[in-house]
């Protein structure tokens, strides 16, 4: 998956901008969330095995209306207990891949499962958004080296 951005013509002094999502995979092909393990199985790909456990990244998996994966970006890497997730990256990541769910994600270094006030906060603004964009959060997904912890198996999504 690509999202590529390019300046057209330039109008006077104002560039008109051009967003284009682009795949060579099938829809059929690409891989259906059909529970939290099975996000879980696809996040853990998207993670830095070498900096598990070492510091903190957030993913973004994006998603059509049949839960089947569009892609991921990650988001931001920060430091040993945080980094940072800007909603409006978020936001624009989705609308720019035409994705009408999303899953996010980040990593616990040190091995806690349990969500933290911020954990909690950020997913409750991320689902509010969302729900004006008609962008649906289905999880926010917790891992670790071998484990994760679920915001929707948890009911607190």
């Amino acid at each position: 998956m690509k999202i590529k951005i390019t300046e057209m013509e330039n109008s006077g002094n104002i560039a008109e901008m051009k967003v284009r999502y682009i795949t060579k995979q099938k829809p059929a092909d690409r891989p259906q969330i059909n529970n939290s393990v099975s996000s879980y199985e696809i996040l853990k790909q998207c993670f830095n095995r070498d900096t598990l456990n070492y510091s903190e990244e957030f993913v973004l998996l994006l998603l059509n209306h049949v839960n089947r994966v569009l892609g991921w970006i990650k988001i931001s890497a920060g430091g040993l207990a945080g980094t940072v997730a800007d909603v409006r990256i978020i936001f624009a990541c989705a609308i720019q891949t035409g994705a009408t769910r999303i899953i996010i994600a980040h990593n616990h270094p040190s091995g806690n499962l349990k969500p933290s006030q911020q954990d909690i906060d950020l997913t409750k603004k991320i689902k509010e958004g969302g729900q004006l964009l008609e962008i649906q959060l289905l999880d926010h997904v917790i891992l670790t080296d071998g484990s994760f912890f679920s915001f929707a198996d948890e009911d607190i999504l």
